[in-house]
């Protein structure tokens, strides 16, 4: 009831803020008042985070996020998720060494659910809606479970505003900077001691997208980030790295192109050449499924509303 109710009773407050009710806490017990349905929608949600406890796992804010937005599972749910092994009581879960992820949205369970079933899929949407963390967490759970026997993971070499060559060292650490926040994804799920060795083995790569070119990519795990920066000519050459036993995650952001004006990106042409064909999925996300601070969703939404074509 504790970890429930959270420090100051702040995840109390976080779900009363959200549905408009009011919890009352009477000693080991919770009463809550409002409208018949936030009501009872609230008391669901309070039933399957108590629920997620007893079952020895832990509550984080994003659990509670997840469990506001998706709310619990309807009875008898059945769908492709429950045909994946990993996938346990209805729920979509990535196991990784070191933390248990889960989607918040409607929009990441079908993501997911998707980079599971399809060699080679599509996640296109705003920045903070989690295509690349959880690409990267579908990818550190195929590895760990022997399904592919690498993974690599890459980015556009693109500069945002700023020239890349005016960065100090030598090529690595000019680009790294453009790495970290794939090297941010990967220590999330595994050790710092495990990645480090498996980093040193080529076990996992990250590298920019002109080092792909030549090479035939099997058994692995490839995700290209922020690929509305690679241009078509770049984009086929990706596309065609894919070898036997390996899957591809592209995702990407339409209203973060940094190309040069004029220069087409290769993630419109990859959607309107690929649309359709068995195998290749496209997921798409909206402001709605922004799980950064409530705010960026707001900044999102605003950028849309004076910018229809972004």
């Amino acid at each position: 009831m504790i970890d429930l109710c959270g420090e100051h009773d702040r995840n109390l407050a976080e779900i009363e803020r959200a549905m408009g009710v009011q919890i009352l806490r009477r000693g080991n017990q919770l009463a809550v008042f409002g409208e018949a349905e936030p009501r009872a929608e609230a008391i669901e949600v309070l039933r399957a985070l108590y629920a997620r406890l007893e079952g020895g796992k832990g509550l984080e804010p994003g659990d509670i996020d997840r469990e506001l937005r998706m709310g619990h599972p309807a009875e008898g749910e059945s769908g492709t998720e429950r045909q994946l092994e990993m996938f346990q009581g209805g729920r979509v879960e990535i196991k990784t060494r070191k933390k248990l992820v889960e989607p918040r949205t409607e929009a990441q369970k079908a993501y997911v659910t998707s980079l599971f079933q399809n060699e080679m899929a599509f996640g296109i949407g705003p920045a903070g809606t989690g295509k690349t963390y959880l690409a990267v967490a579908v990818g550190v759970n195929m590895f760990i479970n022997g399904m592919v026997d690498k993974i690599i993971l890459s980015r556009p070499a693109v500069e945002a505003g700023e020239k890349l060559g005016y960065l100090p060292g030598d090529m690595k650490e000019k680009v790294d900077p453009y790495m970290q926040p794939l090297y941010d994804a990967l220590n999330d799920f595994l050790p710092g001691k495990q990645l480090a060795k498996l980093m040193e083995e080529k076990k996992i790569e990250i590298a920019p997208l002109a080092f792909m070119r030549g090479r035939t990519l099997a058994n692995a795990f490839v995700v290209l980030d922020e690929a509305q920066n690679a241009t078509s000519m770049q984009m086929k050459m990706f596309l065609t790295r894919l070898g036997e036993g390996s899957r591809m995650v592209i995702t990407g952001d339409r209203s973060q192109v940094d190309l040069p004006r004029g220069v087409t990106s290769g993630l419109r042409d990859a959607e309107r050449l690929l649309d359709g064909i068995k195998g290749i999925s496209f997921n798409y996300f909206t402001a709605k499924d922004v799980v950064r601070h409530p705010l960026v969703a707001a900044i999102i939404e605003a950028y849309e509303a004076d910018d229809p074509a972004s």
